[in-house]
């Protein structure tokens, strides 16, 4: 494909490595031929490069295989994930990193492969966790967005209202680690 057909969201092959498109803009200078500003970001190391491509310039895709598994258990810094055959595939933490706070048990996620390796894992935009423990609030403490620090069951760290107590059920964004609402 031409540089001129990018997307956000696609995946591209660049210096031998796997990108995603972050965001691109179409530049047409006065003088001299269109090109394509792009940021992408590695699904390897996370890298975020700023490349520009002129618009008739090959790209080569990258084709990603997008498979749903479900988190089964964690044995030491390896997680076991199941497909829909009930065959258990191994990943190591290293490939999991801050997500693994987000795990429970038989939470779908997504997972890119790009040549039978993972090159991304995909979580569902919000989980619900239950609150380990926190401190009560303060009775009489009313002020409007007043947080106060809680432990979720994964270990997770995340400021919660006053008025969520230990034992309660939170939705959480797996995109920022921020509190939605309490469940």
């Amino acid at each position: 494909m031409i540089a001129n057909d990018l997307k956000k969201g696609m995946t591209i092959l660049y210096n031998g490595e796997v990108y995603e498109v972050v965001d691109y803009q179409h530049v047409k200078p006065g003088k001299g031929g269109a090109f394509m500003k792009t940021k992408i970001k590695s699904l390897k190391t996370g890298t975020i490069l700023d490349v520009s491509f002129r618009a008739q310039e090959k790209v080569e895709e990258a084709f990603i295989e997008k498979k749903p598994l479900h988190f089964n258990y964690q044995d030491g810094n390896i997680y076991y994930f199941m497909d829909e055959n009930y065959e258990l595939i191994p990943v190591e933490e290293s490939l999991i990193g801050d997500k693994k706070y987000y795990l429970t048990e038989d939470l779908e996620c997504t997972f890119w492969f790009y040549s039978g390796d993972i090159v991304k894992i995909v979580l569902p935009d919000s989980v619900v966790l239950e609150v380990a423990h926190t401190e009560p609030g303060v009775k009489g403490d009313t002020a409007s967005n007043v947080t106060k620090p809680a432990e979720l069951e994964t270990g997770l760290t995340i400021q919660v209202p006053l008025f969520v107590n230990t034992g309660d059920k939170v939705r959480v964004d797996t995109r920022s680690g921020e509190y939605i609402e309490r469940v």
